[in-house]
């Protein structure tokens, strides 16, 4: 049978609520800055008003409660999350597009050149989405979404790699392993191999591949990915212990040239069911581990 059950979606839909309070403050911001509405505080004609108004709400502190939350649902730092929001909110990608321009603005300090570029946005948006409904949370929540969607991407990609390491440097620390795991990741024969192991007797490199979906060209290119991450370590004289987390994964699990790899049918977004199985199957890798000490 096939999961029709979106888990990403559920969960992107879920942060993205948990979100809702930040816009709501930033509305009721707005409103003591004498804007009727986030939809009127848009379509203004007065670009210094406008821009004075996203100053200081860059520069307010936040209520206690209030916090713009990232696709895992972590809370960002206030000054961060109020970019963040204002960026999303006037339809942006405040990291990737704006903040290279921001240095190029003719202002006196960081945050003023945030607020003068925010408003420059602010009048360009106002033309392209003139409609009220497009100012509401229904309007922005989908917004939002595809936001931490991106952010999610951005996360995951080195969240299980640090799962990796804290878990084994617990392993080792509890067994008294004299064997040091990576801080950073291992760039070889032009791969990388997100943790290293390095003991008296050798090293051990660990690619952490995840996969959220099944299927596709980008299924094959998968694949592909961790036999050529088998092979360059291989090649270079290193054991290899491949992380896969993916759920039906298609690969051929007897077909991957290592003497040893930790496979996880779970879609890596179950972060909490995958980690106590992904403990487990490390320290089921004790012996190899203790023979890096020897």
């Amino acid at each position: 049978m096939f999961a029709v059950e979106n888990i990403r979606l559920k969960e992107l839909a879920i942060i993205a609520e948990q979100n809702r309070p930040a816009f709501e403050d930033f509305c009721h911001f707005i409103q003591t800055c004498g804007y009727a509405s986030l939809h009127e505080f848009v379509l203004h004609e007065d670009m210094e008003r406008a821009e004075g108004a996203i100053l200081a709400y860059l520069t307010r502190t936040l209520p206690q409660d209030i916090a713009l939350y990232d696709g895992i649902a972590r809370p960002y730092a206030a000054a961060k999350g109020k970019w963040l929001l204002l960026g999303w909110v006037l339809r942006d990608a405040p990291e990737q597009r704006l903040r290279p321009m921001i240095s190029s603005m003719e202002r006196a300090s960081g945050v003023a050149k945030q607020a003068a570029l925010l408003n420059r946005v602010r009048a360009y948006v106002s033309e392209v989405y003139p409609e009220k409904e497009r100012w509401g949370w229904i309007a922005i929540s989908e917004v939002i979404a595809d936001r931490l969607e991106g952010s999610r991407r951005a996360i995951k990609g080195t969240l299980f790699e640090a799962i990796v390491r804290r878990l084994l440097q617990k392993i080792f620390k509890e067994h008294g392993f004299d064997a040091k795991v990576s801080d950073v990741e291992i760039k070889l024969e032009g791969e990388t191999y997100d943790v290293s192991i390095v003991g008296r007797a050798g090293q051990i490199l660990i690619p952490v591949k995840t996969r959220e979906t099944m299927g596709g060209g980008h299924a094959l290119l998968f694949t592909r990915d961790i036999h050529k991450s088998i092979s360059a370590a291989h090649e270079a004289g290193f054991d290899c212990l491949p992380v896969i987390i993916a759920e039906s994964w298609a690969g051929d699990l007897n077909t991957l040239a290592c003497k040893d790899f930790v496979y996880i049918n779970l879609n890596p977004n179950q972060i909490m069911e995958v980690e106590p199985i992904l403990e487990a199957e490390l320290r089921q890798r004790l012996p190899a581990f203790q023979a890096l000490c020897e």
